[in-house]
């Protein structure tokens, strides 16, 4: 599949829980997270270009009282996670407003999985 994002992902060590609001469904939880979208992992399959709003659960962030946020969105793709059980889900979301974005930028700020690794000393190998 041809890579059309426009804004890299970021992967999440917060799992938050994702419903959709209205029903009150547990869609899954919060994979990745950017500004224009989110991928959710959920149990079952969703049928692509179908709208909803989703209410994320946040988790405790510094400086953000909310305890969670909604946004209205729409399911850009649906496939098979590598456990055979689960499914990513692709979301767009389709209004983004001011106080959303600060909200998802802390999110990112606060738990981003960093792949940076340590800045550990590299020890000379044995025999020089």
């Amino acid at each position: 599949m041809q890579e059309r994002r426009r804004v890299q992902r970021k992967n999440l060590m917060a799992y938050s829980q994702v419903f959709d609001l209205y029903s009150g469904y547990l869609l899954g939880y919060l994979g990745d997270l950017h500004l224009h979208g989110a991928m959710v992992i959920g149990e079952k399959p969703m049928t692509e270009n179908s709208e909803l709003t989703l209410a994320i659960e946040l988790p405790e962030l510094p400086g953000i009282a909310a305890s969670r946020i909604t946004v209205p969105a729409r399911v850009v793709w649906c496939q098979p996670d590598i456990s055979p059980e689960f499914f990513n889900i692709g979301f767009e979301f389709k209004e983004v407003t001011i106080e959303h974005s600060q909200v998802i930028e802390a999110i990112v700020e606060n738990y981003e999985f960093r792949r940076i690794p340590p800045g550990y000393t590299i020890k000379p190998s044995a025999g020089k």
